[in-house]
C-alpha cells in the first residue's frame, strides 16, 4: 500500500519523514535540499567543514556563488543592524579558516556583503539547530532537476515542516521502559525513560512514592556531562542535581526530569566551544551569543507532555529560572510554588552565576554574600601565599 492511513501510522507525514531524515543528513555533515514555495535551497552545514568539502561545495554550485547563512545574532556581531538571518556572499577564493571565522569567532574585523535571508534559508538555519551544530549553513539556490543526479538522492525537507517540528517532536514522545533503580545515597527512585521521533532520550526519575492527587515537587534538570558526571566548578548543574535529590527524597518524594538539553539546548560541542569564548573574557551569555545562538535554546513542551503522561498536572518547581515557570505554565501546567536550590559559589562559577542572575535573570539570593565570602577566601590565600 503507498496511500492511506496506514501509511500514516507507520511513517508519519511526509513532512515529518522529511524533517527527520534531513536532521539525520546534518549531522553526518551532508548536503540537503530545503524548498519554500517555489525556493529550493541546496544546504550544506559548516560544521566540521574542511577544505576539501568546501571546495566540492563550491564546484558543486558552480556557476553560482553560495551564500554564508547566519543567525540575525550572528550578523549583528559582524555589525549588521538585523533583526533576521542573513545570507553572506561567499568569495570564491574564501578558504575554510576565513569561513569559520565569520562564524565562531568573537572579533572579526570585516564582514562581505550581505542581505536578509529566504524563506529556505531560514528553515535551513534552524535545522541546524536542532541537529545541535552551528547555526550556519552554505546555501545556494538549486534546480530540482539538476540536483535529481545524486544518488543517493539529497534528503528534501520543506520549510513549514521545520518551523513544526518541536511541536511534532513533543506530540511523538512515548514512554520506552521503567525501573525501580535504588541510589548510593539510600535513595529508592523509579526510572521512566521517554523517547521522541528524533530518537533523543529523556527520562523521569521517580524520588520515594509521591502523592500524585497533590501538588509535585518537580525539577527540570537540564542533562550536563561537564557537571553532573565528572563535577565540573564551572557550572552548578551538578550540585544541583545532588541538591534537589536530598530534597526531594527528605519531603515525602518528588519528581526530576532529566532532558536531553546539554549546554541549554546547544549541545555538547557547542557548550564547550562557549567555554572557550568565557575563557577569552566573555560571559557566558556573550559566548553562546556570539556563536549565532540565542542565550538559551530549550524548549520546555517535552518536560510538560513528561508531567502529562504521568498524569501531574499540578506542581511545585525545584528552580531559580523563571523561564522554566514560563515555559511550563503556557503549555498547561499549573504551577503553585517555587522553591530555589541555591548551589555553592566557588571562584569557578561565581562569574557564570553572575551572569544568569544579572542577564538572565535568575533568582540567586544567596549570590551577593557568596560572592564575598569568596572573595575574602581568594585575598587570605594570597596574603599566605609563600
Amino acid at each position: 500500500m503507498t496511500d492511506g492511513v496506514f501509511d500514516t501510522f507507520l511513517f508519519g507525514t511526509s513532512d515529518q519523514v522529511g524533517v527527520v531524515r534531513g536532521l539525520a543528513e546534518i549531522r553526518a555533515r551532508r548536503p540537503v535540499l530545503v524548498t519554500a514555495n517555489s525556493e529550493t535551497l541546496l544546504a550544506l552545514p559548516v560544521d566540521g567543514i574542511d577544505s576539501s568539502r568546501l571546495t566540492a561545495f563550491m564546484n558543486l554550485c558552480s556557476p553560482h556563488r553560495p551564500k554564508l547563512i547566519l543567525s540575525a545574532g550572528r550578523a549583528r556581531r559582524l555589525g549588521f543592524q538585523t533583526s533576521a538571518p542573513m545570507a553572506l556572499t561567499v568569495a570564491a577564493e574564501t578558504d575554510v579558516e576565513q569561513l569559520l571565522e565569520l562564524v565562531v569567532d568573537s572579533e572579526v574585523d570585516h564582514a562581505p556583503d550581505g542581505e536578509p535571508a529566504g524563506v529556505a534559508a531560514v528553515a535551513a538555519l534552524q535545522l541546524a539547530k536542532l541537529a545541535q551544530s552551528l547555526p550556519a549553513v552554505l546555501g545556494a539556490h538549486a534546480n530540482r532537476a539538476s540536483t535529481a543526479i545524486f544518488d543517493p538522492p539529497l534528503v528534501m525537507i520543506e520549510a513549514s515542516a521545520v518551523q513544526h517540528c518541536r511541536r511534532d517532536t513533543v506530540r511523538s514522545l512515548k514512554m520506552v521502559g521503567e525501573a525501580r533503580i535504588p541510589l548510593s545515597t539510600g535513595t529508592q527512585t523509579r526510572f521512566v525513560a521517554f523517547r521522541d521521533a528524533l530518537g533523543e532520550n529523556s527520562v523521569a526519575i521517580i524520588v520515594g512514592d509521591p502523592d500524585l492527587t497533590r501538588p509535585v515537587r518537580v525539577r527540570l534538570h537540564s542533562a550536563c556531562l561537564t557537571g553532573d558526571v565528572f563535577g565540573s566548578r564551572r557550572c552548578d548543574c551538578g550540585d544541583q542535581l545532588k541538591m534537589s535529590l536530598a530534597c526531594l527524597g527528605e519531603t515525602g518524594g518528588g519528581i526530576i526530569l532529566y532532558l536531553a538539553q546539554e549546554g541549554r539546548g546547544l549541545g555538547l560541542g557547542n557548550k564547550l566551544r562557549t567555554y572557550q569564548l568565557q575563557e577569552a573574557g566573555l560571559d557566558t551569555v556573550d559566548a553562546n551569543t556570539t556563536l549565532g545562538f540565542d542565550d538559551d535554546e530549550r524548549d520546555y513542551g517535552v518536560a510538560a507532555r513528561m508531567l502529562e503522561m504521568l498524569g501531574i498536572q499540578r506542581i511545585v518547581l525545584l528552580t531559580n529560572n523563571p523561564t522554566k515557570l514560563d515555559g511550563l505554565a503556557r503549555s498547561g501546567i499549573e504551577i503553585i510554588g517555587r522553591l530555589p536550590v541555591e548551589a555553592p559559589v566557588n571562584s569557578d562559577n561565581a562569574r557564570y552565576l553572575t551572569a544568569k542572575a544579572a542577564r538572565a535573570g535568575h533568582k540567586l539570593g544567596h549570590l551577593i554574600g557568596s560572592l564575598a565570602e569568596v572573595s575574602n577566601a581568594a585575598g587570605r590565600a594570597i596574603e599566605h601565599a609563600p
